[in-house]
């Protein structure tokens, strides 16, 4: 389950995708396949959310692992290896970036 707690340990990603309103949905169809197939198995993996603004010229991903080593992992896993190139395809460009939650704020 996707959590967002300050206290929470591990890694999480967030990965932004340039891309056109043309190829949006493609793109989130792979992505969705992706997480579906192949990243939601592998070990470490704890849960994500994918994001599109308003305009469809951005998805924004946001993901958390048990440790950074997991979701480098994952990136090298053979099956994620042409779909990594496929996303390229689809989009003007993405970068994952690893990240530690420094606080959250809500009314709760």
């Amino acid at each position: 389950m996707l959590r967002i707690d300050k206290r929470t340990e591990g890694q999480t990603v967030l990965t932004t995708f340039e891309v056109t309103p043309g190829t949006c949905e493609d793109l989130l169809e792979e992505l969705r396949a992706a997480y579906h197939e192949v990243i939601s198995h592998q070990p470490g993996f704890i849960a994500a959310a994918l994001h599109v603004n308003d305009a469809q010229t951005r998805i924004a991903n946001y993901s958390q692992w048990r440790h950074r080593d997991d979701f480098k992992a994952m990136l090298r896993h053979e099956d994620m290896r042409p779909r990594t190139r496929r996303f390229n395809e689809l989009c003007k460009g993405f970068e994952p970036v690893m990240y530690e939650i420094a606080e959250v704020v809500d009314n709760g």
